[in-house]
């Protein structure tokens, strides 16, 4: 398998972002076929795979399965699901059996230019041009799993095995989903990208603050919108230091991550192409050729924001009486239904029904500061036949369009509310209320629809 720290080349990160890069690349690569030509020609200038694998570890991949195109005229294509995984690995000075006479003596724990190390966050994406989605699937970093036939979390496997082993890993978690290439990116990589892309708006749903002077981590957010450059972003990506931990900044990710998909499609993002493939060759490594990530850029470009559905491992936090370090336990019987609805062979189109509405959980977050639209809300659900109903924290920043969340994937149970209710959009994604099936985030749509009944 692949070296530990001490032996690293370059440095890995974590964001959930990877994403972004792939789509923000899709917005500019889609302009015309002179930019998807100065893509190519740019990226095959410096390889993208930043080490080697093993013949034992390539294997690992399903890399003779071709998943593209190729055309001397336009942009590849897929042409089946393909599923990557995605590692960012935070690799500290304090990680490494030998480390750089520069980054000696400093008095802290410095971050190392490195792509192996623990991964600090991981997702599983899944590009399928015949449904015409894009399933983003977050693991938490503490997931309680088997590596190398040991129980521990799932972040140790890049740092023991590096990639091959994480998608073994991930694979295994999730009952034998092929793993068909991986890309790892460095910490500085996300910083510089977000910042070639001219910084993403996002909404900070709460004032962040910590400090590590061990590690020079300093996060310093107030709540409300705002633009966030590199560093700020950062700051937003590694909070955790609230009571729902990692999983909280899973959430928040994910939040990033929409944000940044429909900021990045723009054609305004051709002028920052160049900056923009700089990043990528010197902070990416991946075993995905050119022509395949081409593919995956045109088909990013061309997909439609609510078929970008994000996902987060069904599981539950472990109690401190258990176990002597804090792990997020896998429910695996939740994660096959899962993994059958998004991740089965050809369609993953849910035809499965959805549950009687007595048994869906329903959160509601509010966004209007009206409680007499949270009263009417939960009327209307009561009188449809939904009976277990809570009022969830609410949202600092007002939405002009209410969020049905499937927060755990059910697309159905979420519709059939969104029937119910008349108003909103739906949305896969894992931003809402953790411990809820269906999370309303009420917006003013509500207010303006039913305001005289209010």
């Amino acid at each position: 398998m692949s070296s530990r720290p001490g032996k690293s080349k370059r440095s890995p990160w974590r964001i959930h972002r990877l994403l972004g890069l792939g789509i923000a690349l899709a917005g500019v690569a889609s302009v015309s076929a002179t930019a998807g030509a100065l893509l190519a020609v740019s990226l095959t200038s410096t390889p993208l795979m930043q080490g080697s694998l093993t013949p034992e570890e390539a294997s690992v991949f399903s890399q003779d399965v071709p998943i593209a195109t190729d055309s001397t005229l336009r942009l590849p294509r897929l042409t089946r699901p393909v599923n990557i995984l995605v590692l960012g690995t935070k690799v500290l000075t304090s990680d490494l059996n030998d480390v750089p006479p520069e980054l000696r003596n400093l008095g802290y724990h410095a971050l190392v230019n490195s792509f192996d190390g623990r991964s600090d966050s991981m997702l599983l994406l899944r590009f399928n041009p015949q449904t015409e989605q894009l399933v983003v699937l977050s693991l938490p970093r503490d997931t309680r799993t088997y590596v190398r036939g040991q129980l521990t979390k799932l972040n140790e496997a890049n740092y023991y095995g590096g990639p091959a082993l994480a998608a073994e890993s991930v694979s295994d978690l999730l009952g034998g989903v092929a793993i068909d290439r991986y890309m790892r990116i460095n910490v500085q990589g996300v910083e510089k990208l977000i910042d070639a892309l001219g910084g993403v708006t996002v909404n900070v749903p709460q004032d962040m603050r910590y400090q590590d002077d061990s590690q020079h981590l300093y996060i310093n957010l107030k709540a409300g919108e705002q633009t966030l450059d590199g560093d700020k972003a950062m700051q937003f990506l590694r909070f955790r230091y609230d009571r729902q931990g990692d999983i909280g900044r899973v959430q928040r990710q994910q939040m990033f991550m929409r944000a940044l998909t429909e900021q990045a499609l723009n054609p305004a993002t051709i002028t920052r192409l160049p900056k923009i493939l700089s990043v990528i060759q010197s902070n990416v490594d991946t075993n995905l050729s050119v022509e395949e990530l081409l593919a995956l850029v045109g088909y990013g470009a061309q997909i439609n924001r609510s078929n970008v559905q994000m996902l987060m491992l069904p599981g539950t936090f472990s109690r401190p009486q258990d176990y002597a370090l804090s792990y997020w336990l896998p429910n695996h019987r939740e994660i096959d239904t899962l993994v059958s609805q998004y991740f089965g062979v050809g369609s993953n189109r849910s035809v499965a029904s959805a549950p009687s509405p007595h048994r869906t959980r329903v959160a509601i977050q509010d966004s209007t500061g009206n409680q007499s639209a949270v009263q009417a809300v939960t009327r209307a659900l009561q009188d449809s036949g939904y009976a277990n109903i809570y009022v969830d924290q609410t949202l600092n920043n007002p939405l002009p369009i209410s969020r049905i969340v499937a927060q755990q994937g059910d697309m159905a149970s979420a519709e059939m509310v969104h029937r119910f209710l008349g108003i909103g959009e739906v949305r896969v994604e894992s931003t809402g209320a953790l411990n809820s099936d269906i999370t309303i985030q009420l917006g003013q749509d509500w207010v303006d629809t039913f305001g005289e009944a209010l």
